[in-house]
């Protein structure tokens, strides 16, 4: 089973979840903001795919941070301690692929790949 992680609001999940369904994937939708940022998974999707592509450094809620809360994050357990307080820093969508592959972020052409995958 495929598991997508992210907002509601935000149109990269927007376009994931539409992709998603145009292909007839059965798939779980997590939201951030009603179910809470899924703490035991962070250490996973920090090995997966690292901090640097797990947290989003560009986006608006990273500027808002204060600079000292943002020096802070240097590690792992510092950064999950971040994102579980501020959920929109994680780049989204977080994709828990049927297989166990973790992917961040939306791309047409990736994600076919990893349906591919999955599926044989």
């Amino acid at each position: 089973m495929t598991t997508l992680y992210g907002i509601v609001n935000c149109d990269t999940v927007k376009s994931a979840r539409t992709w998603l369904t145009e292909q007839g994937v059965d798939y779980t939708f997590v939201d951030f903001k009603k179910q809470g940022v899924p703490s035991a998974m962070l250490p996973g999707w920090i090995e997966a795919v690292g901090l640097d592509t797990l947290i989003n450094r560009r986006g608006p809620t990273w500027r808002k941070l204060d600079p000292g809360v943002q020096e802070r994050v240097v590690d792992a357990p510092s950064a999950i301690a971040v994102m579980q307080e501020h959920s929109s820093v994680i780049k989204r969508p977080v994709v828990v692929w049927g297989d166990g592959v973790v992917t961040v972020g939306f791309d047409s052409e990736r994600f076919a790949e990893r349906l591919a995958a999955c599926r044989s």
